[in-house]
């Protein structure tokens, strides 16, 4: 089954093989694990460490050591992960329910927008996800010491991981107090259970090697949770009632809806409206009431978890309950619907067209294939400056600046010079106009997606609470900036909602910022 996964995977992502690395790969993971591939070290010192702990960065590393360091390999290293999950939804499905199910669900998952997207990455939320599916798994067959091993290698992909095993852990502490009720009992627990305080012990282990990796980057860097920065933008900042419920409502939808899910849920909560179908005698049987238990205990604990930390509010971080609630769909949609292949089919063709459809709203273009689309704008305009201004200052944004000044990463042949700021908002672009003798050119995009006719444009008070809680700037139209910097824009490019432009520097302009920056007056007598 992990073959024939990995031959549909590794086809379907041929395109995207070769394409640079895209913002967080290039700002963290892969900076990251090329510190590990060429000086062993586990926590990284070409980028701030954010205290992800390092399985993941070690997988790519040993790819690039054995095949060569360039995308297509970290790539396709992610794919063995992405198909490792893809058999892991495969065999809980097939534990919980039954191998046409297995199927069914097995190809939504795999076709879901962010889980296909997400499957190339050099990103770790994939990997811990696929882990955690497994250490689901083992949990459910009663088989410790699997569910110790996955649960700690999902841990030590990523930190969020030790969601999964607490809630379970948590799950089987509620059900010893309500053994005593026969009712309740059947909603927590098997009706033949051969559980004790043994698993709750064995769901807890994981915990202890993710002590162990946070005290080992205390003794390296004096921080436990990353740099105090990464610590405030993701739990300090986040804990507030109201930004709670706006993340809660938005994590609800990510887990429900989200890039065309609805039309799976949505088909489940009509099936649940017909009567169980019956083949001949016998009547399609559902997902035991105790394993569907088991499955809502980690989704709610992950919307949940999920809406109180994280300052990015990605749909990324989900990829562990999406598959659940996949399987809890395709699942019903079989019992309910007689030719239910037929809803599958049309879950998973919308599905395929969120690839490439974008909604009309913002959105992470990490999300579907408008990723593609940022990687292909930003080559474009930086071979354009590479090739026409070698020598040049350019001002620009992160993860651009990364992208002009790290070879590595795929943009460019050698490095350029760069003047950075935070974002292209009004403040930010009025800033530089002041310096523009410190720059030459400037490289401006779009750090979000702008759909042409945005679903709450008109919502001003939305707007203020995405800058109040969720770091939201509005970029400046590139004519705008140019005409702020006292430029001309030489190079532009748009495609669905996202867009880079190259402003050349009028010399008038910049001579006149040198010269009051001089405190010269080649005009005494003007105003």
């Amino acid at each position: 089954m992990f073959a024939v996964i990995f031959i549909a995977v590794f086809l379907l992502h041929v395109p995207l093989l070769q394409l640079p690395y895209f913002w967080d790969e290039a700002g963290y993971y892969v900076p990251a694990a090329r510190d590990l591939l060429l000086t062993g070290a586990l926590i990284p010192h070409t980028t701030v460490s954010n205290a992800h702990p390092p399985l993941v960065l070690a997988w790519i590393a040993l790819w690039w050591k054995c095949f060569g360091f360039a995308p297509a390999v970290a790539r396709a290293a992610m794919l063995v992960l992405a198909s490792f999950s893809l058999t892991g939804v495969f065999r809980l499905t097939e534990e919980v329910a039954n191998a046409d199910i297995a199927v069914a669900a097995t190809f939504c998952t795999g076709l879901y927008p962010v889980f296909f997207a997400q499957s190339s990455l050099a990103q770790v939320d994939l990997a811990a996800a696929g882990l955690t599916i497994w250490g689901l798994l083992a949990h459910i067959q009663r088989r410790r010491a699997a569910t110790v091993i996955w649960f700690s290698l999902a841990v030590l992909a990523k930190e969020t991981a030790i969601l999964a095993p607490l809630a379970l852990a948590a799950s089987e502490l509620v059900s010893d107090f309500v053994a005593k009720s026969s009712r309740l009992r059947r909603l927590w627990t098997d009706p033949d259970p051969q559980h004790g305080p043994r698993d709750v012990f064995v769901l807890l282990f994981p915990v202890l090697p993710l002590v162990c990796w946070y005290g080992y980057h205390y003794a390296r860097t004096g921080y436990v949770f990353g740099n105090p920065e990464f610590f405030r933008y993701n739990v300090a900042a986040t804990l507030n009632p109201l930004r709670f419920v706006l993340a809660l409502m938005l994590r609800l939808w990510q887990t429900f809806g989200y890039m065309h899910l609805w039309v799976l849920t949505g088909g489940m909560l009509l099936a649940m409206r017909l009567p169980p179908v019956r083949d001949g005698e016998i009547e399609r049987t559902r997902i035991s009431i105790p394993n569907q238990m088991t499955f809502f205990v980690v989704i709610a604990t992950y919307v949940v978890a999920l809406a109180l930390i994280g300052g990015a509010v990605l749909a990324r971080y989900l990829l562990t309950a999406v598959p659940l609630v996949i399987i809890l769909g395709v699942s019903t949609l079989r019992r309910r619907i007689r030719y239910w292949t037929v809803a599958v089919a049309i879950a998973a063709a919308a599905s395929m067209v969120a690839w490439f459809w974008n909604p009309p709203y913002g959105f992470s273009p990490e999300d579907n294939l408008a990723y593609r689309d940022y990687v292909t704008l930003h080559q474009d305009a930086e071979r354009f400056l590479e090739a026409r201004y070698p020598m040049a200052r350019v001002l620009t944004a992160w993860p651009s600046s990364d992208e002009l000044t790290q070879p590595w990463l795929g943009y460019t042949t050698r490095p350029m010079r760069v003047v950075r700021i935070e974002n292209f908002s009004l403040e930010q672009i009025l800033s530089a106009a002041d310096f523009r003798a410190n720059f030459d050119v400037a490289l401006v995009f779009s750090t979000k997606y702008e759909p042409e006719h945005p679903l709450l444009e008109r919502w001003a008070a939305w707007d203020r609470l995405k800058v109040k809680f969720f770091g939201y700037e509005r970029d400046l139209p590139t004519q705008v900036a140019a005409q702020i910097l006292g430029g001309r824009v030489v190079f532009a490019q748009t495609r669905r909602g996202q867009r880079v432009a190259v402003i050349e520097l009028s010399r008038a302009e910049v001579l006149d910022a040198t010269n009051r920056r001089q405190g010269h007056n080649d005009f005494p007598d003007g105003p």
